[in-house]
């Protein structure tokens, strides 16, 4: 039996989620699914920039550093694949020249770790 969400109801925004500590990634993916999206949750960024329904996304959050790169360059090769929405970087590791770089490449925000909830929130739904 398929159950059909009535014609006022729309499905929640799909989310992409990078974040390398397991933690910090777990509580944002329940906090951002307890703010209405429907998050993907991935520890690196080659299995995330690789998924076939990335450009289904409407909003990117990622920490700059990942074991396998880094969030301006996953938001780079989602763009090289056809994507846009809401991007938004995090990191433990702020400088003039990173936030120059990540509005450059196209982030929506950058916010500092730790981070507040209002201020992701806001970002995101900005």
């Amino acid at each position: 039996m398929v159950k059909r969400l009535p014609a006022s109801e729309s499905p929640r925004p799909h989310l992409l989620l990078i974040e390398d500590d397991e933690g910090v990634r777990r509580s944002l993916q329940l906090l951002l699914h307890a703010r209405g999206f429907d998050v993907r949750a991935y520890a690196a960024a080659t299995p995330a920039v690789n998924a076939a329904d990335q450009v289904d996304y409407a909003a990117l959050v990622s920490d700059y550093r990942l074991p396998d790169g880094d969030g301006i360059g996953v938001l780079r090769a989602m763009k090289r694949n056809g994507w846009s929405g809401k991007a938004v970087l995090i990191t433990g590791f702020p400088s003039p020249h990173l936030f120059d770089s990540a509005r450059a490449c196209g982030f929506d925000a950058v916010l500092e770790k730790p981070l507040r909830t209002h201020d992701l929130v806001d970002a995101l739904n900005g």
